[in-house]
């Protein structure tokens, strides 16, 4: 027998305990144990293909009363398994995967990631992508599954005061809008970026010649819009969307002619609910 089957054989030989699977006696449960902060490559799954990126995880499961710790290292073995085909649509077999490795029945993925959008520019036609913060979470509790996206989209927000007390011009700002929304149907990621774009006073492009600027800055004062006009433009077309059931919608204006932000935020039902 060589040195290396020799190490083989004494190597399975020697019984390592499993602390976590131990008992512990203080009986208190925990409602979330597990990662976060753990940033590894993905694929996203896109009606044209895999849009490579990079996401943050946060990880967890629930741990039973009598039990010492859960399995950590579970949760980076399945980011090893799962490099591609992430979307919403795969998120709850994924979520299934996670629960059956770490021997649990309830618990939450959530990942977040820079997601691509390619746009044409207005009236040039020229090409560039944009990108959103996406984030994706799944999440098992009473054997009910619930998947959400949250998205956040940069537009431009003209203010109707400025335009009606000025004599020429107007203040502007690029604004967040915030959607994060419980699937009932799929609901693709390039749609929700168009439910905040249309309610806005223009949208964001990533590359503009002078003739789209021209058109943009235009449309832009054709469409004024607080902040309340913007959020509530946002919810009235998820109140109507069967795609969607619970929602959060935030709006923040970065003020112009202002060093704070104009900010609000409505929770409600969609059409699906």
């Amino acid at each position: 027998m060589n040195t290396r089957d020799s190490f083989a054989a004494i190597s399975q030989s020697i019984v390592i305990p499993d602390v976590q699977a131990s008992h512990d006696a203080r009986r208190v449960p925990i409602q979330k144990v597990g990662i976060k902060g753990v940033r590894y490559p993905i694929l996203v799954a896109t009606p044209s293909g895999d849009q490579p990126s990079v996401a943050e995880f946060a990880m967890n499961v629930a741990l039973p009363a009598e039990q010492k710790g859960t399995h950590m290292s579970r949760f980076v073995a399945l980011l090893e398994e799962h490099r591609g085909g992430w979307s919403a649509e795969t998120l709850p077999a994924i979520l299934d995967t996670m629960l059956a490795k770490l021997e649990a029945e309830t618990g939450e993925i959530s990942l977040t990631f820079p997601y691509f959008i390619r746009k044409t520019a207005p009236v040039s036609g020229v090409t560039s992508l944009l990108d959103y913060v996406v984030t994706l979470r799944g999440e098992r509790k009473a054997g009910v599954t619930s998947t959400w996206v949250k998205m956040v989209a940069p537009v431009t927000s003209l203010c109707p005061c400025s335009k009606e007390i000025s004599e020429y011009g107007a203040h502007n700002q690029r604004s967040h809008v915030t959607i994060d929304v419980e699937l009932v149907r799929p609901f693709a990621l390039d749609d929700i970026a168009r439910v905040a774009e249309d309610s806005a006073s223009a949208e964001l492009y990533g590359l503009l010649k002078r003739v789209d600027e021209k058109h943009v800055t235009e449309n832009a004062y054709d469409n004024p819009k607080f902040v309340e006009d913007l959020i509530r433009d946002v919810v009235s077309r998820l109140q109507q969307d069967e795609r969607v059931g619970e929602f959060t919608v935030e709006v923040e204006n970065f003020e112009s002619i202002h060093n704070h932000s104009a900010y609000a935020q409505i929770s409600g039902r969609g059409a699906a609910v």
